[in-house]
């Protein structure tokens, strides 16, 4: 049902059996992937659209990271925001998209599920540990028309492995007490393929009061009929995390311990636990018709206790802060191969999300009760539904030239139930339109040129105003992005992919939570724009190279704060002015393989302002040693932070009282090691 390819067959199996000629497609691959024969799925991305890079699960399996959105520091382009504060640990985001949760402009999906907290916040992403991934596909910018809500710079998937026979097994030892097991087990006969995957990490964290563990497990059974004319699974998965949070430091704290904790952070905990289920359901109505279904439900719980700042005593300046969301969905699309030279997908999805979230307050003490709240500053109820479509078309009039128009419409409703009786709509947005166009032509087979036109949109979320018009809030239209990218991707040499990308992306009214007013306000118009530049290649037998930097720039173009200080011309906060990644394999005979993998990026302000200096630069370089002991038994040593660099994540914090406000920071860890030992039966 499933063999071993490299992702480039994923680009060539639109429906099987089709003799046309496919011009040039703009994907880069590193390392291979499990993909289905004999296809009539829906239109791949890597198939259809420009800028997309996909990582292979073979990349990933044995990679030691403490949260999975660290695996995607490998691909190009990526700013990973490392804020390591328990198990809000941190995000990967792109296209001078910022991590810090005042704009969520990345949409994740697990397994073609959207898979975003209310906010656009990435925290199902845990769920899932490197040695269940078969790929992560990462889709830029603003052409690609299935998804809307969070879709605003484009989107990652990971997918998951199914099918195949395999039992795969890994423990790791290493700094700051890490002990992580994972075991993945498939098993596929006879149509009924059945997968299943546990895994259990803990560790004592590279500061004082950081220690954190974390349960995950999850299973998938799927059953296909005679010549697949269809296929029908279920997927669940539930996963538990408890960790200490060992608080942000100021600059005088960083350079007297970075590796210490305040007291007033020794009971800052978070208890999270976040489940999902999902059914699919696809048939083959004919030989060019495919229905493709996914019913989905997400849920997420979190029981946050955490102290930001350093508050006289009080002021409650100790917050517990209580989530619990829940997420239910339908995506279906239908594809359509009309003739030789043109296939049509039009797509459905409807989300209903039901959600609660409290934020307690609690006076100054060490440590704190918490179970007396000073006040109750949040107890609200709320609910979003989105219903969205699209269709798309790729259109082939000659083999070297591929046209693909797209359009897609979002509609969103919703209310609130705050205290006091309050209730209030969610903001009237209306019918929310995104045309799109993609064009590739192929000058030669080692040459592709293309170009992409999109728009996109960002949404208010949360429970409050101004996401909901309760008395007196003003009325906000929805953020409309129109991005445009061309680019050329070419094939230098046999095993050589390269790619230069030149794109631009302008947003109008843009909202941001704003550091420096602790309200959300308007950015206005703003605009990102950045050239990429990658390359992946393969030297003989034994060595693969790849890398890539990304030059970027995200600025203001017409707002101002509260206060009325002018913010054209400033620099969007939190976005590094560059990204750069480089990774070197070398596969020295059948039993060692080496590996050394750097990440680089530029400082950024922190503040809207742009008045308090710039931080968060670093440069890291991690190394690894693999020996194969037998067919099945083999271990592994990682190092990380490779030269002991000390680095940190920086933001700026305004709640101090009497005007102390000042950068925080919390510090990344130092150099580690980590030994595991792997078994494939």
């Amino acid at each position: 049902m499933r063999t071993k390819a490299m992702v480039s067959a994923v680009l060539a199996t639109l429906c099987a059996g089709e003799a046309r000629a496919q011009s040039g497609d703009a994907a880069i691959t590193l390392g291979s992937v499990h993909v289905r024969e004999g296809s009539h799925r829906p239109l791949a991305a890597s198939r259809v659209l420009t800028s997309v890079d996909v990582l292979g699960g073979d990349q990933v399996h044995e990679k030691n990271v403490s949260n999975s959105w660290e695996l995607l520091g490998q691909m190009p382009g990526m700013q990973l925001t490392e804020t390591r504060q328990g198990a809000e640990s941190g995000k990967a985001t792109f296209r001078a998209f910022n991590g810090e949760g005042y704009l969520n402009g990345i949409k994740i999906l697990i397994d073609g599920i959207p898979s975003n907290v209310n906010s656009g916040n990435q925290r199902f992403i845990d769920m899932v540990f490197p040695l269940d991934i078969d790929y992560i596909e990462v889709v830029r910018g603003t052409n690609d028309p299935r998804y809307g809500l969070h879709n605003i710079g484009g989107n990652i998937n990971l997918g998951t492995r199914q099918g195949g026979n395999y039992t795969d097994a890994r423990l790791t030892y290493g700094s700051y007490h890490t002990r992580e097991a994972q075991v993945a087990i498939g098993r596929e006969a006879n149509g009924v393929a059945q997968n299943y995957f546990l895994a259990s990490q803990a560790s004592d964290g590279y500061r004082d009061h950081d220690r954190s563990k974390k349960y995950s497990l999850g299973g998938k059974w799927f059953y296909s009929g005679e010549e697949d004319l269809f296929t029908i699974g279920l997927i669940a998965r539930v996963y538990h995390h408890e960790a200490d949070e060992p608080g942000f430091m100021t600059a005088e704290e960083l350079a007297t311990d970075r590796r210490g904790s305040a007291p007033k952070n020794a009971n800052d905990v978070d208890d999270r636990d976040m489940r999902h289920l999902s059914t699919h359901l696809d048939l083959q109505l004919s030989d060019t018709v495919h229905v493709s279904n996914k019913l989905y439900y997400n849920r997420y719980e979190d029981d946050r206790q955490v102290t930001f700042t350093r508050y006289v005593p009080g002021n409650a300046p100790r917050q517990r802060r209580q989530w619990d969301e829940k997420q239910t969905g339908l995506l279906s699309t239908l594809t359509w191969a009309a003739t030789p030279a043109l296939t049509v997908e039009g797509g459905l999805n409807a989300e209903h999300q039901d959600n609660t979230y409290r934020r307690l307050r609690y006076n100054h003490a060490i440590p704190t009760d918490f179970s007396t709240p000073a006040r109750i500053q949040n107890d609200d109820r709320y609910s979003l539904d989105n219903l969205g479509a699209y269709v798309q078309a790729v259109y082939q009039p000659t083999p070297a030239l591929k046209i693909v128009p797209a359009y897609r419409v979002d509609r969103f409703s919703g209310s609130t139930h705050l205290p006091g009786g309050i209730t209030a709509p969610l903001q009237h947005y209306g019918t929310i339109e995104q045309p799109k166009l993609s064009v590739v032509y192929a000058i030669t087979p080692a040459l592709n040129v293309y170009a992409n036109w999109g728009r996109t949109f960002q949404v208010l979320t949360g429970s409050t105003a101004p996401a909901y018009l309760t008395a007196g809030q003003a009325t906000f239209r929805p953020s409309i992005n129109t991005g445009k990218e061309v680019g050329i991707k070419f094939t230098p040499a046999v095993g050589t992919d390269a790619r230069i990308a030149v794109w631009r992306q302008d947003a109008t009214d843009e909202v941001a939570n704003m550091p420096a007013t602790g309200t959300s306000v308007g950015l206005g118009q703003t605009r990102r724009e950045g050239v990429d530049l990658q390359v992946t290649t393969r030297l003989g037998e034994q060595w693969t190279l790849w890398g890539s930097h990304a030059i970027q720039q995200a600025k203001v173009v017409s707002a101002f704060t509260t206060d009325g200080t002018a913010l054209a011309g400033n620099e969007v906060i939190a976005t590094p002015r560059y990204i750069s990644n480089i990774g070197l394999d070398y596969r020295a005979n059948d039993r060692w393989t080496f590996g050394l993998q750097g990440r680089m990026q530029g400082d950024y302000y922190i503040e809207e302002r742009n008045t308090q200096g710039k931080f968060g630069a670093f440069a890291v370089l991690d190394a690894s040693a693999s020996y194969r002991l037998s067919e099945r038994l083999s271990v592994d040593v990682q190092v990380k932070n490779l030269t002991g660099r000390d680095y940190a994540y920086a933001w700026y914090d305004n709640f101090f009282w009497g005007g102390d406000d000042q950068p925080m920071f919390s510090p990344a860890p130092g150099r580690s090691a980590y030994v595991s030992l792997n078994l494939k039966l």
